[in-house]
């Protein structure tokens, strides 16, 4: 396998910010971009870099859909249906662990930790992940908690076989919680405990479990695409790469800008919500202390590959996918751009 970019590639995404110029005069590149799930505060970033206009600045013109679930996305962008997505970054490495010849290749990592978790009733009996076992998890097939639960198992001294999940719709799954049909779902913390909050199970009421506070130190959030297309579109992948982290940060230093962008692409919003669900993405994914001393996307090669590592033996596959393989910051923007 051809784990480096090419020659020529590489050229061109260390020139990208020489070339700008002459992509900006040129027809707009487009881009297919998918997200992993619902417009939510979480993934708004890239509708404040659509509406600001950052794309646009970049020569590009990209289009932004909602997405099924992180697992989803891997699957959507070597199908060909997407040129370039934002996903949890731990389905990628396992689809490439099981497919290595599909070329899926992060850009740049968002999330400095992993916002997946299990989350049950705090009035019920499962006090521990151990206790988990025998009962019954809610979840999509595409949900990236429920692809990485053996993982978790494995790191959590779980019996992930005395584990049953059920298969839902995205719609279906916190409400299963909520009328006890189901003992606990997995997802996203930024996902779920809001969605149950939202439909009367509060905060409080709620026995959340972070994966990495049990043994899963993840990274979280990326923006993915494939190796055929990085090498055919540098400049397009290094100017997506650049717009979305612009609008990243300025989710992170203007709030409200991104709740009223948010607010007008979807109106149905409750902003309510979306405000605590921004503040707990940044509390419990976002604002670690790496981030703050070295900005966004300042990956620990070392880190990442004991990630890769948990994902292969918890799916009984051979240790053969490298950090590099799944990860390249040579489309980043310069670190000035990135910290926050």
């Amino acid at each position: 396998m051809n784990v480096g970019l090419s020659r020529r590639a590489a050229l061109l995404a260390a020139g990208g910010l020489v070339a700008a110029p002459a992509v900006a005069r040129a027809q707009a590149t487009r881009v297919r971009f998918t997200l992993d799930w619902a417009f939510q505060a979480p993934n708004a970033f890239a509708l404040v870099a659509r509406e600001k206009g950052y794309f646009r600045e970049a020569g590009l013109e990209v289009t932004v859909d909602r997405g099924q679930g992180s697992g989803g996305v891997p699957v959507a962008l070597a199908g060909g249906s997407y040129d370039m997505g934002y996903a949890d970054l731990n389905p990628a490495i396992r689809f490439m662990a099981e497919n290595p010849d599909r070329g899926i290749v992060a850009v740049a990592l968002l999330h400095d930790r992993s916002p997946l978790c299990a989350i049950v009733r705090a009035d019920g009996p499962i006090r521990t992940p151990k206790d988990l076992e025998g009962k019954r998890l809610a979840a999509p097939d595409f949900d990236a908690g429920r692809q990485l639960f053996p993982a978790f198992a494995k790191a959590a001294g779980i019996d992930a076989s005395k584990v049953t999940f059920l298969s839902v719709t995205p719609q279906l799954r916190e409400p299963m919680l909520v009328r006890r049909e189901a003992d606990g779902v997995t997802g996203f913390v930024t996902t779920s405990a809001l969605s149950l909050k939202g439909i009367g199970l509060d905060i409080p009421q709620q026995r959340i479990m972070m994966y990495y506070d049990h043994g899963l130190n993840l990274y979280g959030g990326a923006i993915l695409t494939t190796r055929a297309f990085l090498e055919r579109n540098p400049a397009a992948v290094r100017g997506v790469t650049a717009a979305l982290m612009k609008g990243f940060i300025d989710t992170i230093r203007n709030g409200q800008e991104m709740l009223d962008v948010l607010k007008r692409v979807e109106p149905l919003t409750d902003v309510a919500i979306e405000r605590e669900r921004h503040q707990m993405n940044l509390e419990r994914v976002i604002l670690t202390d790496n981030v703050r001393a070295n900005g966004i996307s300042a990956v620990d090669m070392g880190r990442m590959q004991t990630g890769i590592r948990a994902v292969e033996e918890a799916y009984n596959l051979p240790p053969r996918l490298q950090a590099a393989q799944i990860y390249t910051p040579d489309f980043l923007p310069p670190v000035e751009a990135r910290r926050i």
